[in-house]
């Protein structure tokens, strides 16, 4: 696939799958994630697929400051509808990287490893995703802001002639070029205030 340089350059998210162990998928379990993986099953880059991306980084990071992330051992729930706006197209880089699914996920061998109702949707979350541990209870919220990282001033115009049938050529190439630019710029800018908003929640334990 012809992709833009950035694809590959983008920090990856690196996991461990014991299923993918057990079945030799893996031969250590561990699974390395490009962000070019999020944008095939995707079919196209954006903002709101950068976004699902960094925003499952940084949880996975937070939740798992001292080994790799276990995919499948995490539940997801979403504050919003699965088809409200842009939440199905989050939920599907969200799956792909936790291994969490509502319930058309693998259910399981001897009842372990299931994927299947690990994520939710319409949840009371204070945020937009809630990523929680199962086997310690522990759990980040996360949300993103695209308006912290604007796109460039020519960008809607050119998007507003190309769906009205009278742009260019060179339009077309000078839109996708702006679009795949801010998606870049996203990427880069994971630490920016306001891009992600993070908050912890340490599991209690009696």
């Amino acid at each position: 696939m012809s992709h833009p340089e950035f694809f590959e350059s983008a920090p990856g998210i690196t996991v461990y799958d014991p299923l993918a162990e057990l079945l030799g998928a893996s031969s250590d379990g561990v699974i390395h994630y490009r962000y070019t993986d999020a944008v095939k099953l995707a079919g196209h880059s954006c903002p709101t697929v950068a976004g699902a991306w960094l925003m499952t980084q940084k949880a996975l990071q937070a939740l798992y400051p001292d080994s790799l992330p276990e995919r499948g051992n995490i539940m997801v729930s979403f504050a919003d509808d699965a088809r409200n706006g842009v939440t199905g197209v989050i939920a599907n880089v969200v799956s792909l990287l936790t291994g969490a699914t509502v319930d058309t996920g693998f259910k399981g061998l001897a009842g372990m490893y299931s994927r299947c109702d690990l994520m939710a949707f319409n949840a009371d979350v204070a945020g937009e995703i809630a990523f929680t541990r199962r086997d310690t209870g522990d759990s980040v919220t996360v949300s993103y802001s695209a308006r912290e990282v604007p796109p460039a001033p020519m960008t809607m115009p050119l998007l507003q002639k190309i769906l009205a049938g009278t742009a260019s050529p060179d339009q077309h190439l000078t839109f996708a070029q702006a679009w795949q630019d801010r998606v870049r710029r996203i990427l880069e800018s994971a630490d920016l205030p306001g891009l992600i908003t993070l908050t912890s929640s340490p599991a209690v334990h009696a």
